[in-house]
């Protein structure tokens, strides 16, 4: 077995002990994603399921997870495709099911086509049956009718899982804390996502269409192995800046502009979300720069919030202060700080949280408050950071701020003692920002 796929047995071992924990043993069954038809024969980019992949680390479609937690012992079970020439002509490398049970960690593995004759069996005398539900009404017939099957065969002196459970609960508790080779990834995905951004600093100018700096963005993450970008690329000039997942990227950018940048990349399944803010033209103007100066003041307050311990929702607050007294301060918003708070007139200018987790998904798995009480931060958790002030034209806002639209992002994991950030490397500081643009 290669020494990263110990890495995804570990993973399933985890689960299968907490399957014994929960209910005295069971069966998991996690398949991955479906591939989707874009239009007539041709298939969307596939990719795999995040649960699926997280327990695998298998790429290919058409597979799944079958976990076995019994007296007997515990046992990993793996469906996928199998070996065919005459596909493998039209379409690419298929594992197979030996080649896959070897190298991925499996104690067994079938063809794909099999799974529906052996699923009863797999879930015959099992307590409890763990696997999505609600993932596709296709799989939740495929669960009912494999129930269904266990039970028709109840005379026959077999018991029907008398329970099932939603296998992501646990999933989501383990993938909120990274291991190293996690964090590795989304270290590498990180750095090639910084690149880009400066890329597209420094690449940027007066005349050009949003999208030819999306190209400069998708060149280099395609240039250093990303092979897909963690979620649509927002590149917002002027106006569009103010529109928090603008997608069209398609504007004609002006002498004056400033360009909000949201892009990431995802690296061998893991996201990375990285948002700067920059003028076209390589120099802010004064009210641009008061703006970023008071998102970058927030930024770096929230991400002195952020320590083990913390509550996951403290660094919001501390974003919301920091956002609501400037905006008192530049005249945007009128009366005092407790009083804009608790009106909330500062959600004129900033309206959206300070960040989410992150992982193989961009908004990832895991709670962000349990129990009534918010999710405390731990090592291993990675979450972003980015506060934001959006001024639309409007009646109270001053001209010389209309339609300024500024988000400052990075991505950090919490440590011991406080915080990594994973994207420092992307310029930030106003000086840092005008050096990046120069040409």
């Amino acid at each position: 077995m290669n020494h990263a796929h110990h890495v995804y047995r570990d993973r399933r071992a985890a689960l299968l002990k907490s399957m014994r924990d929960h209910a005295g043993g069971g069966l998991a069954l996690v398949p991955t994603a479906a591939e989707v038809a874009r239009n007539r024969d041709s298939l969307f980019p596939y990719r795999h399921d995040s649960y699926f992949y997280y327990l695998s680390g298998f790429p290919e479609p058409e597979a799944l997870v079958a976990l076995v937690a019994s007296s007997d012992g515990d046992k990993h079970v793996l469906f996928c495709r199998e070996k065919n020439e005459e596909r493998e002509i039209w379409d690419g490398f298929r594992y197979g099911p030996d080649a896959a049970r070897e190298i991925f960690g499996f104690d067994e593995a079938y063809p794909i086509a099999e799974l529906d004759g052996r699923l009863a069996d797999l879930a015959a005398d099992r307590p409890a049956l763990f696997t999505p539900l609600g993932l596709a009404p296709a799989w939740d017939r495929k669960v009912a009718d494999t129930l269904n099957a266990v039970r028709d065969r109840v005379r026959t002196g077999v018991t029907a899982p008398e329970a099932v459970v939603d296998v992501r609960v646990t999933l989501d508790q383990m993938r909120l804390v990274k291991d190293p080779h996690e964090i590795a990834l989304m270290r590498k995905a990180a750095a090639i996502s910084g690149d880009a951004h400066r890329r597209a600093m420094a690449s940027a100018r007066p005349g050009q269409h949003e999208y030819e700096v999306e190209a400069e963005l998708s060149h280099e993450f395609l240039r250093q192995g990303a092979q897909a970008v963690a979620y649509s690329s927002i590149v917002a000039s002027g106006p569009n800046a103010c529109v928090l997942h603008y997608r069209d990227n398609n504007r004609l950018m002006h002498d004056g502009d400033l360009l909000l940048i949201d892009a990431g990349c995802e690296y061998h399944g893991y996201a990375s979300d990285i948002t700067r803010s920059f003028p076209v033209n390589g120099r802010f103007t004064g009210p641009q720069r008061d703006i970023y100066e008071l998102v970058l003041e927030s930024q770096l307050a929230c991400l002195d919030a952020i320590k083990p311990g913390a509550e996951f929702h403290a660094y919001h607050a501390v974003a919301e202060r920091v956002l609501a007294q400037g905006f008192i301060d530049l005249g945007l918003c009128k009366g005092t700080l407790d009083e804009v708070l608790e009106q909330g007139t500062y959600k004129q200018f900033y309206m959206h949280r300070a960040g989410h987790w992150l992982g193989m998904d961009v908004h990832d798995a895991g709670l962000y408050r349990a129990k009534g009480e918010s999710m405390r931060l731990a090592p291993g958790m990675v979450l972003t950071v980015e506060p934001g002030a959006y001024i639309r034209a409007a009646d109270n806002v001053p001209e010389r701020f209309a339609n300024i639209g500024v988000r400052i992002e990075d991505d950090v994991v919490v440590t011991a003692d406080g915080y990594d950030n994973l994207t420092a490397s992307t310029p930030k500081t106003v000086a840092d920002v005008e050096a990046a643009c120069r040409r």
